[in-house]
């Protein structure tokens, strides 16, 4: 089952007595499509409308304006129970004086007319969907007798006992420990396939959007500032606010400026730019975008290290840094080019995993770039050249 969100906004009227007051766009002309049988993360910090484009697929908001398709019928004016939609909330939801049973049955007792299900289909269905969610053992159980997880998984079987066209999951992990996070978000991703159910999915958190969806919505302030799969958003960024969102540890921040087609940041001239002109700029380094390098172009002051098994970080601080410190991903290997009590590290850059944006709107600066050294060859032998023909 196709999504189809057509041009969908959501706003708000003011509230209050305030002159001053105004009314809220939380959502702003929302327009893209989510194929069907695939698992969508809608990302972004809170209150970037990411909910609100849930409850409006979901039927529980109706949008201002837009309309809202489910394959090709237009499901704008339908009523959440008429949309063949289940959801799960983030606080689970669950009757606490209900067994898990009863609880996952509890959407089939309102079946009516030709959808009424016999109580020994209301059965079957309840156990395919325990089982579906691998709680078979617990079901008649209290809500209160079970773990934070195992509360999960009872929300996500009573959202699929109905066998609903669409799955919408809204923070559903938010309340788990770190552990039950993981193997949560790993069970839903492996339900979903099963199932093949297209599947919407809320979360802040970039590393659970990343880790099970098939493309992600990334947005702020209500509107979508990318769309693509978690890779190619991860590697290239359309503007600032992505690129810093996504990754973890978050991306390297610097101020910076393109002068006579070479990248400065401070001082340091770091790489060539043959595509832009000569402006200041904002400059991205992901973490793993660094080079141990004794000559390396970029200088910064070393704060410590961490080594943390197969891998190693350097802190380190830099002038040009718009973040507190500079963290670089390294190998452990790289540990023995490092001087005991050494003062200052230098590196050279990746510059796949380096970022131009522009300092005012954020705009990400299409430009090519390459090594110093590189850059230094071909002047010499352009001079070469000269040379000979003089």
């Amino acid at each position: 089952m196709d999504i189809v969100l057509d041009h969908i906004t959501k706003i708000f009227p003011a509230r209050g007595r305030k002159k001053n007051s105004r009314e809220v766009v939380a959502a702003d002309d929302l327009n893209f499509t989510i194929s069907n049988g695939k698992l969508c993360g809608l990302l972004g910090p809170s209150g970037c409308g990411k909910s609100t484009a849930l409850n409006m697929i979901s039927g529980l908001l109706k949008p201002t304006s837009g309309e809202i398709f489910f394959g090709d019928q237009n499901v704008t004016e339908l009523e959440p129970q008429e949309r063949g939609v289940g959801m799960v909330f983030q606080n689970y939801a669950l009757y606490p004086h209900m067994s898990v049973f009863d609880n996952i049955c509890f959407p089939l007792e309102n079946l009516k007319g030709d959808q009424k299900l016999s109580e020994e289909e209301r059965k079957a269905r309840v156990e395919e969907a325990a089982r579906l969610v691998h709680i078979e053992d617990l079901l008649e159980r209290k809500p209160k007798e079970l773990s934070g997880g195992q509360q999960q998984r009872v929300a996500i079987a009573r959202a699929l006992v109905k066998l609903p066209k669409v799955l919408l999951l809204d923070e559903p992990l938010s309340n788990l420990d770190a552990r039950l996070r993981l193997q949560t978000r790993e069970e839903i991703r492996r339900i979903q396939q099963e199932t093949g159910i297209t599947t919407v999915f809320v979360t802040h958190d970039q590393d659970e959007a990343m880790s099970i969806s098939d493309f992600i919505v990334v947005m702020k302030e209500g509107r979508v500032q990318q769309i693509d799969t978690p890779q190619k958003v991860y590697d290239n960024p359309a503007n600032q606010f992505v690129a810093q969102f996504l990754g973890l540890p978050p991306i390297n921040m610097f101020h910076g400026k393109i002068e006579n087609q070479i990248l400065y940041i401070g001082e340091n001239p770091v790489a060539r730019v043959l595509s832009a002109s000569d402006q200041p700029v904002h400059v991205g380094v992901r973490p793993e975008g660094f080079l141990l390098k004794e000559e390396g172009a970029l200088c910064d002051r070393m704060i410590r290290t961490e080594i943390t098994g197969r891998d190693m970080s350097i802190v380190s601080e830099n002038e040009a840094s718009m973040n507190p410190v500079v963290r670089s991903i390294l190998s452990a290997e790289d540990l023995q080019i490092l001087a005991e009590n050494q003062q200052e590290v230098h590196f050279d850059l990746k510059l796949k995993k380096v970022f131009l944006f522009e300092p005012e709107s954020g705009n990400r600066i299409a430009a090519d770039l390459q090594p110093l050294q590189k850059a230094a060859e071909e002047i010499v032998e352009a001079a070469i050249v000269l040379e000979e023909a003089a």
